[in-house]
């Protein structure tokens, strides 16, 4: 067993939510002098406590909501805990939200300079990896666009190439590896495979089953806030998969599938007064016993040419 790189020790983290809408600085202090301001104690994560160890890649899963990005935060050290103890040995490379910290004004070259600032990376150290996160993130001559002219597929691109230039000893992943197309997230996966072969310690986070079977070798789960599981990744996640995957799945309605009307043919011997559906095209020469009457009721009229189409578009009632 490897040296405790992460301990969590019975983390909380609290949010405070405005029970009335306050719309502007001014109302906001009106309503504080009075005393009118009411917060409600919302916990977005309580008593959690886990250890990871060097080399450990551990999966976290839950359903949305759960907290699961909360915590990544907080050990990422972008939030700050409520309450309890956390330590850190090593350093952390998070891959959160691919783009944040971009620029929309700058283009795609300034915005690598920025964002490897934002993640710590000295000038130097970008200048020698320029070239590489360019051809990783495959944008081209698009590199000299502005960032507001990207799509979000690639500005993921570009956060992921530059936040996963340098091999860290720590990483946490927040589901990066849906960035891209199938092309670049088999490549992106590559590379996060690639750094589990260095012995890095992972935090990841999916809401693919499979992807933390197949990544992770431990995983917890979190329910509302609170840990309610830890231990291997396959007996975990065929507990999630049965206690929480089961669950959602039965309790989505389902669809129901709408009778089609028969269309009367020839051979029909329905004594019924079946119509065709709206917006079904109906031929001519399926139709021989329609009356003019009928196609009349039906805002259609009758053609000599039986190779046209007639197309019912108001419902008989």
């Amino acid at each position: 067993m490897g040296k405790v790189v992460i301990k969590v020790d019975k983390i909380g983290m609290r949010f405070n939510l405005m029970e009335k809408k306050v719309d502007n600085l001014k109302e906001y202090f009106i309503k504080l002098l009075k005393n009118e301001i009411r917060y409600q104690e919302f916990w977005a994560l309580k008593d959690i406590s886990f250890k990871v160890n060097q080399g450990d890649r551990l999966g976290i899963l839950g359903l949305n909501g759960a907290g699961k990005s909360t915590l990544l935060k907080i050990i990422a050290g972008v939030l700050k805990a409520s309450e309890g103890e956390l330590n850190i040995r090593g350093k952390i490379v998070p891959l959160l939200e691919l783009g944040a910290g971009f620029d929309a004004q700058y283009t795609g070259v300034e915005n690598i300079y920025l964002y490897g600032a934002v993640l710590g990376y000295p000038k130097e150290f970008i200048n020698e990896k320029f070239n590489e996160i360019v051809e990783f993130s495959e944008l081209g001559d698009f590199i000299n666009v502005p960032v507001k002219n990207y799509s979000s597929g690639m500005k993921a691109r570009l956060g992921f190439s530059i936040a996963t230039i340098m091999d860290p000893e720590i990483l946490i992943l927040d589901e990066v590896l849906s960035v891209g197309d199938a092309k670049f997230r088999k490549k992106s996966e590559k590379r996060i495979m690639d750094m589990f072969d260095k012995g890095v310690t992972v935090l990841f986070v999916s809401h693919s089953i499979e992807q933390i079977r197949r990544i992770c070798s431990r995983a917890i789960i979190l329910d509302k806030g609170i840990l309610v599981a830890d231990g291997p990744v396959e007996e975990t996640c065929n507990l999630y998969d049965e206690k929480y995957i089961g669950l959602e799945k039965a309790q989505k309605p389902k669809k129901k599938k709408k009778k089609k009307k028969k269309i009367p043919t020839e051979g029909n011997t329905d004594n019924s007064d079946s119509v065709p559906d709206a917006n079904v095209e109906v031929s001519m020469e399926l139709l021989p016993e329609v009356s003019n009457e009928l196609l009349a009721e039906t805002g259609n009229v009758l053609v000599a040419d039986e190779s046209i189409v007639v197309t019912q578009e108001t419902d008989i009632k």
